[in-house]
């Protein structure tokens, strides 16, 4: 049976000094940050999600978005080494949640760079986005660790927004979203489907046709429920400030195994 957990990691109080690189840095306000956070878990919670906390790392502003962390395929975790180099100590405490849950451990190696919101999954197909944050060493480590078992690894580049899943999501059928003025190249994807906003291009997929989804974009919503899937909307506009959307507050785990 397919897993459903999920890794998440509370706010540093230390938030508002998060990195900012596309955007105009605005204040960001840390303890409605973290009533954002907890009710963004409680939505995973709701439906059917076993999210796991991995310890918080206090000194490290940007730990919150721990997508950027790891990236999961089958039972295999790929520790990254992310592309800025002040979020390098977050990886620490995700290595060992991740192992305490059984994953087989693989680590990104100098001079990859590599952060998890860079890498989209849709099936065995794994889009990694080489801007600035990871390079093509990231890249070439992620097909010798994912090739063998078989993903199919495609570089995509990315120059308008910080990662790959700033732009660009996929819904559950495998069909791939995003806002055109963000994306570098959607013919890239054999399917893909604009969206009127730019958090629009940012879902979860939590099971069957519910897809986690800003409040920042209202009309994306109403597309998606238009074309029958279920939107379940959370407000995370204080991570929006430093470039974060809904993937990257968790790890999704869906094919763990013992």
């Amino acid at each position: 049976m397919p897993s459903k957990k999920a890794l998440v990691r509370r706010p540093s109080p230390r938030l508002a000094e998060g990195l900012v690189t596309h955007i105009e840095r605005e204040k960001v306000d840390v303890d409605r940050a973290t009533e954002q956070w907890e009710a963004y878990v409680e939505a995973l919670r709701a439906h059917g999600w076993e999210t796991v906390e991995v310890d918080p790392a206090d000194d490290c502003p940007d730990s919150v978005f721990v997508e950027d962390t790891v990236v999961m395929y089958k039972n295999v975790a790929l520790i990254t080494r992310p592309g800025a180099q002040a979020r390098r100590a977050e990886t620490i405490g995700v290595e060992e949640a991740v192992a305490s849950l059984g994953c087989s451990v693989n680590w990104i190696w100098e001079p990859g760079t590599l952060d998890g919101g860079d890498v989209l999954k849709v099936g065995d197909t794994i889009y990694v986005g080489r801007g600035g944050r990871t390079n093509a060493a990231g890249v070439q480590q992620v097909r010798a660790a994912f090739e063998p078992l078989g993903a199919r690894v495609v570089a995509v580049p990315v120059s308008k927004v910080l990662h790959l899943k700033s732009a660009v999501t996929a819904l559950p059928d495998g069909t791939v979203i995003g806002h055109i003025p963000k994306v570098d190249r959607p013919a890239l994807f054999p399917r893909f489907l604009s969206v009127p906003e730019e958090a629009g291009g940012h879902v979860v997929l939590l099971g069957g046709h519910k897809l986690l989804i800003s409040a920042s974009a209202p009309k994306t919503a109403e597309l998606l429920a238009d074309l029958g899937h279920e939107p379940v909307v959370v407000d995370i506009s204080e991570f929006e400030k430093l470039e974060g959307c809904v993937t990257c507050l968790s790890v999704r785990m869906r094919e763990l195994y013992a």
